[in-house]
């Protein structure tokens, strides 16, 4: 699965998360100004903690925005994945052809959201996709 090594900015962050959550992760992304922490689906709620106190806490003492949601558990999590990462964003699909993930954006205003200023957000979706999938990514 992920591939990329951790610098040491995000082991702070993976220190910090299992500090306050009490989980142990070792995915932590970044996409969009936002610190994501990737957990097992069946401790999401676990992590959040009770009313959000732990999302709280944890975006206080970081200084900025923090998700928490679920572990692709393969390719085929792939859309649901994507969708969650970008979300409010939407798109209109996501498919896996070979080597590659292609999302088709329905409109040009959704399609710039996806992409970003300077594709920012493109080049960050880029590197998750390759590091949790193993695939390249475009936007169509």
């Amino acid at each position: 699965m992920i591939t990329s090594t951790i610098n040491m900015q995000d082991m702070r962050y993976l220190n910090l998360f299992s500090k306050i959550t009490r989980i142990n992760t070792r995915y932590c992304l970044r996409y969009n100004d936002t610190i994501i922490f990737c957990v097992p689906k069946n401790l999401v709620m676990k992590a959040i903690g009770r009313d959000g106190e732990n999302l709280r806490r944890l975006g206080e003492m970081l200084g900025k925005k923090v998700r928490i949601i679920p572990t692709p558990r393969g390719i085929y999590d792939a859309k649901g994945f994507i969708q969650t990462l970008v979300k409010p964003v939407t798109f209109k699909d996501l498919e896996v052809k070979g080597d590659e993930v292609i999302l088709t954006a329905g409109n040009m205003q959704n399609k710039a959201t996806l992409m970003g200023r300077g594709k920012k957000r493109l080049l960050e979706m880029e590197k998750i996709v390759k590091d949790f999938f193993g695939k390249e990514f475009r936007i169509i």
